[in-house]
Order: structure tokens, then sequence, then C-alpha cells
């Protein structure tokens, strides 16, 4: 009897090891954990959703002059501190510090502040020379209809709303409402505030490396749409005295049907200058001419990165004096 005993003691225990072994791959988590986790996730979208987000100026530890100071120095600029104080206070904000002052029944109330319109301006006529020499330099092949739709991009009030926020501009912005032409033209005076205190290599190393670089991997095609691709091609090569592009089918398949394909070659002086691939013989032009323009203005798929290294002072300071 105790044979039988002592056997059933060792398989139970054999079994009981076996069941505790756990592949080390396994993460062994419990089933109610993700549901519960997919729940608590809904029901805090849901009470975020109908909370408006609090500035960190509400909290009490906040010491505005201080944030200020910091946020130059975590930009590594030398500002002057009264000029970049002033690089935040909207015009809005000292409206709506007088109004609630007469409220109050002070019928001559003083604001010993000063809004930063003359800084965006500034900032403005800064920001459009810099990133036009930028553009002009880097891409010399690109015509003015180029670097206009480019350097419109990158000064347009939703890019440099991003670029402000992302800085970190919001908390420290004075204020009614602050949306995206505030944070924009916020980061416009901050632009002739550093103009003001540092002078013209460190705004234009600023520029340079906040805003010039949205530039970086991106479709420029995608910004710089062309209307007529064909016509533009047919101009580039009467200026540049290159022979009238002409167009040939190079091949083409399924005609006739909804999956036809056709091969569009366009020469110049029986040169081969593009070609492109459509769903018809005008897509397919449309396709090469495109082409062809991309590789003369070089700003093909293959194209050299921007140089985003260079300085001011043996590039732009021409440039930058004849638009200043």
């Amino acid at each position: 009897m105790s044979f039988y005993f002592k056997t059933s003691r060792l398989l139970v225990s054999r079994c009981n090891s076996i069941a505790l072994q756990v592949p080390k791959n396994v993460r062994n988590i419990k089933r109610w954990v993700a549901p519960t986790l997919r729940e608590l996730n809904k029901r805090s979208k849901n009470v975020s959703s109908n909370e408006e987000i609090q500035k960190r100026s509400t909290f009490i530890e906040w010491n505005y002059n201080s944030e200020v100071f910091a946020f130059g120095k975590r930009l590594q600029e030398n500002f002057n501190l009264v000029t970049l104080q002033r690089a935040f206070v909207h015009s809005s904000f000292i409206t709506q510090e007088e109004n609630r002052q007469k409220q109050l029944g002070i019928e001559n109330p003083e604001i010993m502040l000063q809004d930063n319109d003359s800084l965006i301006t500034a900032g403005q006529r800064l920001l459009f020379d810099y990133v036009t020499a930028f553009l002009e330099h880097s891409l010399p092949k690109v015509p003015d209809e180029g670097i206009r739709a480019f350097t419109t991009y990158l000064t347009s009030i939703s890019n440099l709303a991003v670029i402000s926020k992302n800085l970190g501009t919001f908390d420290l912005i004075l204020s009614d409402n602050i949306d995206d032409l505030t944070l924009a033209n916020t980061l416009l005076a901050l632009i002739g505030a550093l103009h003001e205190s540092s002078g013209d290599e460190k705004t234009y190393l600023f520029v340079r490396d906040f805003i010039c670089t949205q530039l970086n991997q991106k479709d420029l095609y995608e910004i710089w749409e062309i209307s007529s691709p064909f016509e533009s091609l047919r101009s580039y090569c009467l200026q540049n005295k290159l022979a009238v592009p002409e167009c040939r089918i190079i091949g083409e398949t399924a005609k006739n049907t909804v999956l036809s394909a056709f091969h569009v070659g366009i020469y110049s002086k029986k040169i081969l200058i593009g070609q492109g691939f459509g769903e018809d013989v005008e897509t397919a032009i449309q396709t090469a001419s495109i082409k062809a323009l991309r590789k003369f203005y070089g700003i093909s798929d293959n194209m050299r990165p921007f140089d985003f290294r260079i300085k001011l002072e043996n590039k732009y300071s021409e440039k930058v004096k004849l638009n200043g």
C-alpha cells in the first residue's frame, strides 16, 4: 500500500512541476488585463474630451520670469530678457487687461507692457529673406514660381504654429486666445527679438535650423504642383535654346479596355528627356513632362539632400542686405 502511495505522490509532484514550467517566450498575462485596459482607455478619452487643457501658468509654483529666462537658455540663444518677454505679449492681452481694470473701476488703466507687433513685422521680413536666400542657393535651377511655392509652405501659418508649439511657447504666450495664428506670430516675434539681441548670423542660424529643415525628406513636387507640365517644359526648352519637345508612344497595352496603359517618351532633338506611364496618352504625356522638369530643375527623387550647414556670412549676407 505504501508503494502505491509513494508512486502517486511522485506522479503528482512531477505533474505540478510540468504545469509550473512556463516557456520563456510566453508573457503569461491574465485574460482580464487587455479588456480592462481598453475600457480604461475608452473612459479616459471620454473624460478628457470634455476638459480644456490647463496651461502650465495656472499652476501654483509657476514663475513667469524664470520660465522666460529658461526658454531662451533651452534654445541656446542670448536673448535680451526684456525683448524676449515682449515677444510673448500680444496686443489682445493688453486690451483684455485694460478692459478688466476698467470693470474694476479704474478710469485710466496703466499696463506696463509693450506688445510684440513691431517684432512680428520685423520677424516676418527676416524670415522671408532668409528662407528665400536659402532656397535660391540650395535649388539654383528651380524657377521663381517654385521658390515662391516652397517659401509659402515654410512660412505658412500652420507650419509656423507647429514649430512654435514644439518649441514650448504655448505656456508663455500672453493673449486672450491662443490659436494657430497666435502661435505663428509668436514665432515671428521671437525671430525679431533674436535679431535685436544677437544680430543677423544668429537669427539666420535659428531660421535655418528650425524652419528650413522642415523640407528635409519631403517630396518637393507635392509642395509645388505644376499646373501645365508640358507647356512648362516647352517654355523651359525655348528659354534654354533646346529643341521643341516632341511626344512619342513607346509602348501600349490593353488598348480600349479599362486596364489600358500607355508608355510615352518626350524627345528633344532625338534625345529622350523624359518618359512616363498613364491610363491614357494625355496622362502619360503629363507624367513624362513632370519627370523631365524635375530632372532639369534638380529636384528628382535621387537629388542631393539639402545642406543645412551653410552659414550666413559666406553665402547670404549680400542677398539679405539687398532684400533688407
